[in-house]
């Protein structure tokens, strides 16, 4: 198996949570939501290292009240992001070893990544180059005018919802990000630097469940679902 670096992303500004306090470090339960996203990586056999990219001002805080806390173990540096998560993905890129094979990208804000999700993640990136976790839409989705008005509808059927983790060999994200940066060129997501390579992108079913927390309403859900998650293995042991 090839060897497998996680880059996660944790720099957030926290806009449009409470009284701009930074999401990532909000409670979940009896840990902060990045501290449960580093849970997976870390118990994760097929991952070596992890470079995780947080605000420049908050670097002491999470090596003291995270990293060292919780005595990660594959943590193997923290960085400062950028002004847009493209440029904190991309200083995590230029961060990681010069022999990744293997980088999966990941939102430090999506606490309910499963290890089964990483592990097939990094299992397809290795045989078909990059990989998405993604889920269908539910929702009719309309496309607009700016003046608020209905363009048209899209074929839903054909639509899926964009997740994290995103994995791909080193060589072509890395090269993806170049191309950008030369381009100035800003993505959605990682996956959408590569299609501008002309690279097909896989897609793994996901987890409805697998939610980017960016809102209370958001918090109060993931809440639900880690108290659920835990009642079903309290019934298990």
């Amino acid at each position: 198996m090839m060897k497998a670096d996680a880059v996660i992303v944790s720099a957030g500004k926290g806009q449009r949570f409470m009284e701009g306090r930074k999401k990532q470090f909000f409670s979940l339960g009896e840990k902060p939501i990045l501290a449960h996203t580093l849970d997976r990586f870390d118990a994760c056999p097929l991952i070596r290292s992890i470079l995780l990219v947080v605000g420049r001002e908050d670097q002491d805080y999470c090596l003291t009240e995270i990293i060292e806390k919780f005595r990660y173990r594959k943590i193997s540096r923290i960085i400062p992001g950028g002004k847009q998560r493209q440029d904190s993905v991309r200083n995590g890129l230029d961060g990681l070893p010069g022999d990744a094979e293997i980088i999966v990208i990941h939102d430090g804000v999506r606490p309910f990544v499963t290890k089964e999700m990483i592990e097939e993640s990094i299992r397809s990136a290795a045989r078909f180059g990059a990989v998405i976790i993604a889920m269908p839409v539910k929702d009719t989705i309309k496309m607009a005018h700016p003046d608020g008005t209905v363009l048209k509808t899209l074929e839903r059927e054909s639509l899926w919802q964009a997740q994290t983790p995103q994995t791909f060999q080193a060589s072509l994200i890395r090269e993806a990000y170049l191309k950008a940066t030369e381009d100035g060129y800003i993505g959605t997501d990682d996956a959408s630097l590569v299609e501008r390579l002309g690279k097909k992108i896989h897609i793994l079913p996901g987890s409805y469940t697998n939610i980017k927390i960016t809102t209370l309403e958001d918090l109060m859900l993931a809440n639900l679902i880690l108290k659920m998650r835990n009642h079903t293995k309290g019934e298990e042991e």
